[in-house]
C-alpha cells in the first residue's frame, strides 16, 4: 500500500482538458492518499489541512507532468537486426537481404528459439531505458512469433514485465504482422489460424488488451483485417491498426468504422481518412523513429489531422527492424523536428492522447483526482525543453502510483 504523499513547491503541466494548453498550475501541489491515485492537485497555498502532515516532497520549482506513455512498441523479442542494418547501409537490397535470412523472418526465427528468460532478459533492459526517461505506461505487442505457442509467451512476457517492474504494461496481440514462412502463399489460411485458435488461445489466457493488424501490401489487405477486427468484437476486444505506412489501403477509415482506439504510422493518409479518424475518436499514432530509421520521405499529413480535429499520439515503435529506438524524449523531438508538431503537441502526444490511445483516459495521461498518481518530476525551466534537447536526459524523480 502507497503512504500518503505530497508533492509540493512545484509547476505542474497537468495536461487536464478542462485548463487551457498544458493545463498549468504555476505553484501547484500534488497529493496521495495512500491508495496510490491521486487525492489532490491544485493550487499549493490551496492544499487541504488534512494532507499537510503528510511525507511531503520539496520539488524546488521543478516541472511536474504526467508520467509518459509509450503507447506503441514491440519490446519483446529475440535477437536483433544489426547485421542487417549494416548490409543495407553497404547497399544490400530488401530481396538480397531476405534472401540472406534477414528481414522480419530472422526475428521471427530467434524469437521463436528464445527461452522466456531470454525473451524478459533483453525485453527488459529496453523497457529500462524507457523508464529512465519518465515512462509509465508501455503497450507492448506480440508479433514476432506467428504460432499460437510464440505469440503467446511474447504476450505472458510483456504482462511478466508488469508485474516485475513499476510500469503500467498493455498488451496487444498482433499476430496478423506478417505471413510466416510456414503460410507462404496463403496468407488468408494464416488469417484463418489468427482470427480463429490463436486469439482465442491468447484471449483465454488473459493475455489480450486489444487487437492489432498490420494492413498494407507486404502484410494483410482490408479483407482480411476485418476478419481479424471481426473476430476481435466476438471476444469483446478492442482493435488498433498500423495502417498508410507505405500505401494508402484506406486502413484507418476501415479502422475508425471498427471505433478503433488508434491507427498507427498513417504516412499515406488522405483528408477522408483523417475525418473518419476525427469523428470516431481513434488516435492518429505517429512514429517519427521508424519514418527516419527507414529514410521514409513521406511525411504524414499533419495539417489535415489538425484540421479534421483528430488526436495525435507519439510513441517510440520499438522493434527490432524500423525502429530501434528505446528513447520517448527522441521520438518526441523528431516529432517535433521532422513531422513539425509544436512542443505542446509533442507532450499531449505522450501524455493525454497516448492514454486515449490505449483506452486509459479514465486513468493515466493527466494529472487530475482520481487518476493513478503516475509523475514525472523534471529538472528544467520550460516543458519546451523536454522535445528540445536531444540526448540529454532531465528527469529528477519518476513517480509510479504514488511511489
Amino acid at each position: 500500500m502507497t503512504t500518503t504523499k505530497v508533492w509540493r513547491n512545484a509547476r505542474l503541466a497537468t495536461m487536464a482538458p478542462r485548463l487551457s494548453g498544458l493545463g498549468v498550475i504555476d505553484s501547484g501541489a500534488i497529493a496521495t492518499d495512500g491508495s496510490g491515485r491521486i487525492a489532490y492537485v491544485g493550487p499549493d497555498d490551496a492544499l487541504p489541512a488534512s494532507f499537510r502532515s503528510s511525507e511531503t516532497i520539496d520539488c524546488g520549482r521543478r516541472w511536474i507532468t504526467p508520467g509518459l506513455i509509450d503507447c506503441h512498441t514491440h519490446l519483446v523479442y529475440g535477437g536483433d537486426r544489426a547485421a542487417e542494418f549494416e548490409m543495407r547501409l553497404n547497399g544490400a537490397s530488401y530481396e538480397e537481404i531476405a534472401r540472406a535470412g534477414g528481414g522480419i523472418v530472422s526475428t521471427v526465427k530467434a524469437t521463436r528459439v528464445a527461452s522466456d528468460d531470454d525473451l524478459f532478459a533483453s525485453a527488459d533492459r529496453r523497457l529500462k531505458a524507457l523508464m529512465a526517461e519518465g515512462v509509465t505506461t508501455i503497450e507492448i505487442k506480440s508479433g514476432y512469433g506467428l504460432d499460437t505457442g510464440t505469440e503467446c509467451r511474447q504476450l505472458r512476457t510483456a504482462r511478466r514485465l508488469g508485474r516485475e517492474r513499476s510500469v503500467s504494461v498493455r498488451t496487444t496481440f498482433l499476430g496478423a504482422h506478417a505471413v510466416p514462412p510456414e503460410f507462404k502463399g496463403d496468407p488468408d489460411g494464416y488469417i484463418d489460424l489468427v482470427a480463429g485458435p490463436m486469439l482465442s488461445a491468447a484471449h483465454a489466457q488473459g493475455l489480450v488488451d486489444a487487437v492489432d493488424v498490420f494492413t498494407e501490401g507486404i502484410a494483410f489487405n482490408p479483407g482480411q483485417t476485418r476478419r481479424v477486427f471481426d473476430a476481435a468484437r466476438s471476444h469483446g476486444l478492442p482493435v488498433k491498426i498500423h495502417a498508410e505506412q507505405l500505401s494508402n489501403l484506406h486502413g484507418a477509415a476501415l479502422a475508425a468504422s471498427y471505433g478503433a482506439l488508434s491507427a498507427d504510422h498513417l504516412e499515406h493518409l488522405d483528408a477522408t481518412g483523417a475525418e473518419a479518424l476525427a469523428k470516431a475518436g481513434t488516435v492518429a499514432v505517429l512514429l517519427p523513429g521508424a519514418f527516419y530509421f527507414i529514410r521514409e520521405t513521406k511525411l504524414p499529413p499533419v495539417d489535415l489531422l489538425r484540421r479534421a480535429g483528430a488526436r495525435i499520439a507519439i510513441a517510440t515503435d520499438s522493434n527490432p527492424g524500423s525502429s530501434p529506438m528505446t528513447s520517448l524524449l527522441l521520438a518526441i523531438n523528431m516529432a517535433c523536428t521532422l513531422f513539425r508538431l509544436t512542443p505542446e503537441e509533442s507532450l499531449l502526444g505522450v501524455t493525454r492522447h497516448a492514454a486515449a490511445a490505449l483506452g486509459m483516459s479514465a486513468d493515466a495521461g493527466t494529472i487530475e483526482v482520481g487518476k493513478w498518481c503516475d509523475l514525472a518530476i523534471w529538472d528544467i525551466e520550460r516543458p519546451a525543453e523536454l522535445s528540445y534537447r536531444i540526448g540529454f536526459n532531465p528527469l529528477w524523480r519518476r513517480v509510479w502510483r504514488g511511489t
